[in-house]
């Protein structure tokens, strides 16, 4: 390595402040900033709701009012805005706007895939038998289609935590594709948008003046042109990391106070609730792909509700959870009426702003719940896991909305008509965002197809 080279390392690496931005950021190297805050006409993006434990489809979005009464569980179908189409009656906000999204009752595990772990896997990635080190299609696209505005391509709202039973193996990683791809995570149980003072990632806020860093820069546009293509990389990197250091307009996206107290009443002063309006704004400032942790805090009354990552999972008093039909954290009382109140204000917030038409809006677990209820002596029900079928959510990007595709058989064992696998939600995703799902990443020489499954072109109108 030349002298001139050596300095050229060293005086890049003098650029701490906006080394560890850009360097230390994961997702942020994929990305760059204009500083604008506003959305590009025909700009897609996707809003994943993971609904992590996996909510019982039977209670929420495929109930069988005529199955026996150990299976039909305790709630009633009602009537919606599309004739034919029933909901639980726990969520009347989202049954007056079903001609807004596409309800799948078809979804399935192929296997008996019933831990979190490898459910999360599998769906997380898009693929049927994920290998080991399969990035997940927050990942791909951060790498197939880069965000050109915004703080980050892919951004994770309450990184799940806790008993890693629930944590997806590579949502911190990247996978193959490598920690660039990875998500920027955003928030914890103790600092989400619903705490008052809530504070966006420490990455994202520079201990440097703005005239100091733009000294740096010149710095950087003063080094030797004639350097390496490995050192041209690295100005790249940091011209990105200036570019976030400097710009207001990312990090204005993280600035809940900028929302109206009656609009965010509207989502819910809960976990969930905020961070779908976080998301909407992230979203609105360019962040392609966002999953949000289907967390939705702790109930009123409650001491404790679990880490930020399984609400879903009730098991009922067989796992220490109480009443999976109670209004507990772990209860379907609490949690559905606070997805049912947050996802519509998402539907109505999104419609309004013009931005349905551009955001794909995707709501699933990792699996379903078994038919028969865990009675354990009647005190404290739940369901156990149950990958054989479930249910999801889609709207936005496309989707024409207020159709049910898909079947299960009448005590919601087994998918009946229109089976859709891991794989063709993913192909389905990268469909309604404009992303070949036959495209292909390069890795090592190797090349995969983004998606083996098939896009389900019925959704769309």
């Amino acid at each position: 390595m030349s002298a001139s080279s050596k300095m050229s390392r060293r005086q890049l690496l003098k650029m701490g402040a906006v080394g560890a931005v850009s360097l230390g950021t994961p997702g942020v190297v994929a990305a760059s900033v204009d500083g604008s805050g506003q959305r590009r006409t025909g700009e897609k993006s996707c809003i994943f709701i993971l609904l992590c434990g996996g909510p019982s489809h039977i209670d929420t979005w495929d109930l069988k009012p005529d199955a026996p009464a150990e299976i039909r569980g305790p709630y009633k179908p009602a009537a919606t805005a599309v004739p034919g189409m029933r909901i639980s009656e726990l969520q009347p906000r989202l049954a007056t706007m079903t001609n807004r999204f596409t309800l799948i009752r078809s979804m399935t595990h192929p296997g008996n895939i019933s831990n979190h772990f490898d459910a999360m896997h599998n769906a997380l990635s898009g693929q049927e038998g994920a290998p080991a080190d399969s990035p997940y299609i927050g990942s791909v696209l951060s790498k197939v289609r880069p965000s050109q505005r915004s703080v980050a391509s892919y951004v994770w709202l309450i990184k799940c935590v806790g008993d890693p039973v629930f944590c997806a193996p590579n949502i911190g990683t990247g996978g193959s594709l490598g920690s660039p791809y990875a998500p920027l995570f955003v928030g914890s149980a103790e600092n989400n948008p619903s705490k008052p003072g809530f504070k966006a990632p420490d990455a994202l806020t520079s201990q440097e003046t703005t005239e100091r860093l733009l000294g740096r820069r010149d710095l950087l546009d003063g080094l030797d042109p004639g350097s390496t293509g490995n050192h041209r990389d690295w100005q790249g990197v940091q011209r990105r990391g200036f570019d976030l250091a400097t710009s207001e307009g990312p990090r204005k996206a993280f600035d809940m106070e900028l929302e109206s107290p009656r609009l965010r009443d509207r989502y819910g002063r809960n976990p969930l609730g905020q961070n779908l309006l976080l998301a909407r704004r992230l979203v609105e400032s360019g962040v392609g792909f966002v999953t949000v942790n289907g967390w939705t805090g702790v109930a009123p009354g409650q001491n404790g509700g679990g880490p930020p990552s399984s609400s879903w999972d009730m098991h009922g008093g067989e796992m220490g959870m109480g009443n999976a039909f109670g209004n507990g954290s772990y209860g379907m009382g609490w949690c559905m009426p606070v997805l049912d109140t947050a996802l519509s204000a998402l539907f109505d917030d999104l419609a309004v702003r013009g931005m349905l038409e551009n955001t794909l809006v995707v709501v699933s677990g990792e699996f379903g719940r078994t038919p028969r209820i865990n009675q354990n002596g009647g005190a404290t029900p739940g369901r156990q896991h149950w990958p054989h079928c479930y249910s999801a959510i889609l709207a936005g990007g496309g989707i024409r909305g207020g159709a049910v595709y898909g079947e299960t058989d009448k005590i919601g064992s087994a998918v009946k008509d229109k089976p859709v696998r891991p794989q063709d939600l993913s192909a389905t995703i990268y469909h309604a965002l404009g992303v070949p799902y036959e495209a292909r990443v390069t890795k090592e020489g190797l090349t995969k197809p983004l998606s083996t499954g098939q896009p389900l072109l019925d959704l769309f109108g």
